[in-house]
């Protein structure tokens, strides 16, 4: 944090759907008041007059500045402010001291006036923020696909004896994808006609499904290369795995300090776990699992066809180390 300044006051915010709760301190940590504001740009406006009626503002530190926040912390730093990321409370502290809207809030603000909180909120209003709204479309799609194909299975081995053996003859799962999607049912007069009816809209569901997931793939692919050419070029990088890694570092990838915090952003870090004369080391099982996810594919790949990759992995197993040893490394 930078160097105190007895004049600057600290905002912090807990965010909720409809309305927001902010505390102002001092430098020094003196409450100077409490606000709840609408969620609308009308109460971002009053917030902000709120504040600079105490003073200077250092930093406003905003709970869940990606989700409930996100267009407070828009709206605070068009105008210029610094807006600080801070992460729920803890929830042993609530246990112990309670829990209210103000009591969140000024919990935030003192987060951020000791360095507990530093990460500054992505903006949100770049092309970053495009990928991660089309990944999410992208990703529910995917799933609902997969269970359209799992209940569409399901639905055959209970099918009819008659329809059931007609469509196991069936090579290929587009080929059945596309007869079930053509199936034209009789009036729903017996079981073997609602078996099709539900199989055909099933099939035709993961048919419209596989078509939007192809389409946002499409924008995806366009928009990581635009963004990032040199990391869509790297070995094993695919297009969701970049789009994993834009959205976690952001619009402002200075927001990462070091490769040791972008490894720890990731869970891909170690950890101490020493006691006494035991020096040891776990691996961390935070940060963004998204993330780390993306990652452990990017070494799989590499693992299978990538010759420097395969080199190493030559190198550690004749030092002793196991697969699971090398992929963490």
């Amino acid at each position: 944090m930078p160097e105190t300044n007895p004049a600057e006051v600290i905002i912090g915010v807990d965010t909720h759907k409809h309305t927001h709760a902010a505390v102002a301190l001092t430098a020094v940590g003196a409450r100077l008041g409490t606000i709840t504001i609408p969620v609308n740009r009308k109460g971002y406006q009053e917030l902000e007059t709120w504040a600079r009626s105490f003073g200077p503002v250092r930093a406003y530190g905003v709970e869940g500045s990606g989700s409930y926040g996100a267009g407070l912390s828009r709206f605070l730093q068009a105008g210029g402010h610094t807006v600080i990321e801070v992460n729920r409370p803890n929830r042993q502290l609530r246990y112990q001291h309670g829990k209210s809207d103000p009591l969140d809030a000024e919990g935030a603000a003192r987060a951020v006036l000791s360095g507990q909180a530093d990460a500054r909120a992505k903006p949100g209003t770049h092309a970053v923020e495009m990928i991660r709204h089309l990944k999410v479309a992208r990703d529910t799609a995917v799933k609902s696909r997969t269970q359209a194909m799992i209940t569409l299975k399901a639905l055959i081995v209970s099918a009819p004896a008659a329809l059931r053996e007609q469509l196991e003859g069936l090579a290929g799962k587009m080929t059945l994808i596309r007869h079930l999607a053509a199936l034209r049912p009789d009036a729903l007069t017996s079981p073997t006609a609602s078996a099709k009816a539900a199989l055909r809209a099933l099939a035709r569901r993961w048919l419209a499904l596989d078509a939007e997931i192809k389409a946002h793939e499409a924008h995806l692919d366009t928009l990581t290369t635009a963004c990032t050419p040199t990391l869509r070029a790297a070995y094993g990088m695919s297009t969701g795995t970049a789009a994993e890694m834009l959205i976690l570092v952001g619009d402002q990838p200075d927001r990462i300090r070091s490769e040791g915090a972008f490894a720890k952003l990731c869970g891909a870090c170690p950890i101490p776990a020493s006691s006494h004369k035991t020096i040891r080391y776990w691996l961390n099982r935070g940060g963004n699992r998204q993330a780390n996810a993306a990652l452990y594919r990017v070494v799989i790949v590499r693992m299978r066809s990538h010759p420097p990759t395969l080199a190493y992995v030559r190198r550690r197993t004749r030092e002793g180390k196991t697969k699971l040893e090398i992929i963490r490394s």
